[in-house]
């Protein structure tokens, strides 16, 4: 789980798109980066995964699920402690907070209908943002050799 220091509003396209490539993918836009990766990177069995927060809580996020590697903002980390990460660091800023994994189908992460028929999912399409964040997702993968990740 990722906090940005300085918590503009959702609403503020040209604040968060001035931001830093993997704060802007880790807070908002972790779907598209998700979906840039399955259309030029992705393999047979490689998968999207929604980390779904228990109700009443925030904290969504979503990873490409490798097998026993995963891919998001950080780049490439092993599964058991990616999530040991993310469940510690959510837990340390929202007390009692707890999530499941949900997989989603590649094509609800550029979807805003298709990810709305999900209870608790809400995500932006890429032309949804200041600009298209998927040329922004395509680029920032240029930075990561899947070969070198297993």
């Amino acid at each position: 789980m990722y906090t940005p220091r300085h918590n503009h509003s959702k609403l503020d396209l040209a604040a968060r798109w001035a931001w830093p490539d993997r704060v802007f993918f880790a807070c908002g836009a972790c779907h598209i980066l998700a979906y840039a990766y399955l259309e030029r990177l992705g393999r047979d069995g490689d998968r999207a995964v929604w980390i779904k927060p228990a109700k009443g809580f925030g904290g969504n996020h979503v990873f490409v699920d490798l097998g026993e590697r995963v891919f998001d903002f950080h780049g490439f980390s092993g599964r058991p402690a990616f999530l040991e990460h993310y469940w510690y660091r959510a837990r340390k800023a929202l007390p009692g907070w707890d999530g499941e994994l949900v997989e989603l189908p590649r094509d609800v992460l550029i979807s805003e209908a298709r990810s709305k028929t999900y209870d608790g999912l809400w995500l932006r399409e890429p032309k949804q943002f200041h600009r298209d964040a998927l040329p922004r997702a395509e680029k920032f993968l240029k930075k990561y050799d899947p070969a070198r990740s297993f």
